[in-house]
């Protein structure tokens, strides 16, 4: 019998984390939320994991917003850096093994090719360095690790709906002139490929570092354009220089993983990310057409 203990259980793929391991056989989800469970709190973690003692964690609580990090690094560090520290502490001392979801923003896009799970991480952002800290004391402190970095993530789950797709149509609401950066290059993932990836790799009896990303690459401004297509918005949309939008934080340029390790197993559960925006719209429609009461109905 699998006890899992998903932490940011709440959030987007966190929540479709817990959507697919309640599929599963002889598995019970323990869900860690941010009521029940502040990572940054050492004696709480201790409490949690020494009473209910999972077999598994999946660690999907993070600080993910990279240019509010800039500016809060203490909280940014204390959450993806101390918060995980804690866990795989106690991960260790329970026999747990333990999943971390990391980033592509590890890296400082300057590979000019794919980037490998072997090599050397160099974050550019305080973001970045938090997430890569959160790593060092994964693999430092528990044996049985499994840090999966993904990039640009996109999903319907999760309390907040925060995402690059739903920022962009909500935007477009009010506006139909956008700039979008054209110079950042990367893959897109979405919640529904990543989940079960994570949980299939639950079975998987190798450690280590792996790349979970959606196939193809393209820059933000690509993304963009292909989202007011699927939508069908009438949206004209401007390509800028990362230099001209001017953010907080600086971001790498081009931050393509490599699903090396995944491949080698045999296992492509990530699809193409133009296959998988007109999914997300599929789903979405299909959410709203649920959530909409039958106007006949009366």
């Amino acid at each position: 019998m699998k006890e899992i203990l998903v932490t940011g259980s709440e959030g987007m793929l966190g929540s479709e984390v817990v959507r697919h391991l309640r599929r599963q056989p002889d598995t019970n989800v323990i869900r860690g939320t941010q009521q029940n469970l502040d990572i940054t709190d050492l004696a709480a973690v201790k409490q949690l994991l020494l009473s209910k003692r999972p077999t598994h964690i999946v660690h999907c609580a993070a600080f993910t917003q990279v240019d509010t990090a800039e500016k809060d690094q203490l909280k940014a560090f204390m959450i993806n850096a101390e918060g995980t520290k804690n866990l795989a502490f106690f991960a260790s001392e329970i026999g747990a093994e333990m999943i971390y979801i990391s980033t592509d923003y590890v890296f400082d896009g300057k590979k000019g090719a794919d980037y490998v799970e072997t090599d050397e991480p160099c974050p550019i952002n305080i973001y970045g360095e938090s997430k890569l800290k959160g790593e060092q004391y994964v693999r430092t402190l528990c044996d049985r690790h499994k840090i999966v970095r993904t990039s640009w993530l996109n999903g319907l789950g999760g309390v907040s709906n925060r995402n690059f797709i739903e920022t962009m149509l909500r935007i477009s609401e009010s506006k139909n002139q956008l700039s979008v950066v054209n110079d950042q290059i990367g893959k897109p993932t979405f919640t529904f490929d990543l989940a079960p990836a994570i949980v299939t790799l639950l079975d998987v009896k190798d450690y280590g570092i792996f790349h979970g990303v959606g196939e193809g690459s393209c820059t933000w401004f690509d993304l963009a354009k292909r989202v007011f297509a699927i939508a069908g918005r009438n949206v004209t949309v401007k390509p800028i220089t990362t230099d001209q939008f001017r953010s907080l934080a600086e971001r790498p340029r081009r931050s393509v993983l490599s699903n090396t390790r995944f491949s080698k197993m045999g296992l492509n559960l990530l699809s193409n990310w133009e296959k998988g925006l007109e999914e997300y719209f599929r789903r979405r429609r299909l959410a709203e057409s649920i959530a909409r009461p039958d106007r006949r109905a009366g």
